[in-house]
């Protein structure tokens, strides 16, 4: 019985100095500088145009501030607009401008939203690469999508229906095109998408239908074009030039469907959130090349 209990204690010894040497080897909080402070958290969510390019400005600023995490996800403008409102997330991504009447819910939850334009884009109007027509002016883009054209063969193609496809109404792509290209940045038109437009949840979809479907026409940021699509020539009008989404032409202005893409805080951001965008308008701009969008400077 002696035995046993002199066994028992020596095991007991020897447990508690391994506790000891692990204790004592570990840091006290606030010792091990960045990387043993709890971790700051930013939420960032919205347009799924923007979203690759979010998720690698996040992968790349966290690599350089191991203490930052942020979280970033899709969803459309809207969501992210809305989210930021609610006080949900702490930025949101946003491919159109906030609204007037977003503005006034942000106000009436007793803050002015911070807007930040992050990076430039072109939308691309793409189609199968076995269609002949390689070009169109907005006219024509506009009277595709409301249904007034609604066969190739009326622009030079074959004899095919058209198929349209389109970004789903929550998709702050979606709201840039109908205001800017179907109703061609007229204040006072109420032309609308026509009944038959396939509405599609991501930029992705709508490279997928127009690789596999020979009729159909789609639009996409200019970061998601693929080789595999063939990207139209647009002109303003019938008297201007058709041009191709570039770098060079947003950024002289010369291609007619470009904008502005954009990211939206709860007021005047501090921080580590102001960090983040601070660096996103510098540093980060190196990122916006290499996922086919066109950068500030």
């Amino acid at each position: 019985m002696r035995n046993k209990l002199a066994n028992l204690l020596f095991i007991l010894c020897i447990l508690g100095i391994s506790v000891a040497c692990r204790l004592a080897g570990s840091k006290a909080p606030g010792e091990g500088g960045q990387a043993d402070q709890p971790a700051q958290i930013i939420e960032n969510k919205g347009s799924d145009t923007l979203v690759n390019l979010a998720l690698a400005w996040a992968e790349r600023y966290m690599s350089l501030h191991p203490n930052v995490r942020i979280s970033v996800t899709g969803g459309g403008s809207g969501t992210g607009i809305a989210s930021m409102i609610n006080g949900t997330v702490d930025i949101a991504n946003a491919s159109r401008a906030m609204k007037k009447e977003e503005f006034e819910a942000a106000q009436a939850n007793g803050f002015s939203p911070k807007e930040f334009v992050v990076a430039r884009d072109a939308i691309a109007v793409v189609v199968h690469l076995s269609n002949p027509v390689n070009q169109l002016t907005l006219q024509q883009i506009s009277d595709i999508y409301t249904g007034k054209i609604s066969n190739w063969k009326e622009l030079g193609g074959e004899d095919r229906p058209i198929v349209l496809l389109s970004r789903e109404t929550n998709s702050g792509t979606h709201v840039f095109f109908l205001e800017n290209v179907i109703r061609l940045g007229q204040k006072d038109s109420n032309l609308l998408f026509a009944q038959d437009t396939l509405l599609l949840p991501s930029s992705e979809g709508i490279s997928a239908e127009v690789r596999l479907n020979p009729n159909a026409i789609g639009y996409d940021g200019l970061g998601y074009v693929t080789p595999d699509q063939k990207m139209l020539a647009v002109a303003k009008d019938e008297k201007s030039p058709f041009l191709f989404p570039s770098v060079e032409t947003v950024n002289n202005g010369s291609y007619p469907i470009s904008r502005d893409l954009y990211m939206y805080t709860a007021g005047e951001p501090s921080g580590q959130i102001k960090a983040y965008l601070d660096w996103i308008l510098g540093e980060g701009q190196v990122l916006v090349t290499e996922l086919g969008f066109v950068p500030l400077k």
